[in-house]
């Protein structure tokens, strides 16, 4: 489902208008947050990453192969 970002109606957060500086300082600040966080969390992230990756995935082991058929 695509949403389209210009309609206000299509988030479910009211947010109130704000002046284009406003919005360029607060961008700024989430910005730098984001920033901070991903640099200080980086090594949980990859490895909670690395552990739900494809290659470490346990599969189940295939049965042997039988010469001697069950029925």
């Amino acid at each position: 489902m695509k949403t389209n970002r210009q309609d206000p109606d299509a988030y479910p957060i009211a947010l109130p208008t704000l002046s284009d500086e406003a919005v360029v300082e607060i961008r700024t600040f989430i910005e730098h947050v984001f920033d901070q966080f991903d640099i200080h969390y980086a090594p949980q992230v990859r490895r909670f990453y690395e552990d739900r990756a494809e290659h470490n995935m346990v599969r189940p082991t295939p049965p042997a192969a039988d010469d001697d058929p069950p029925f």
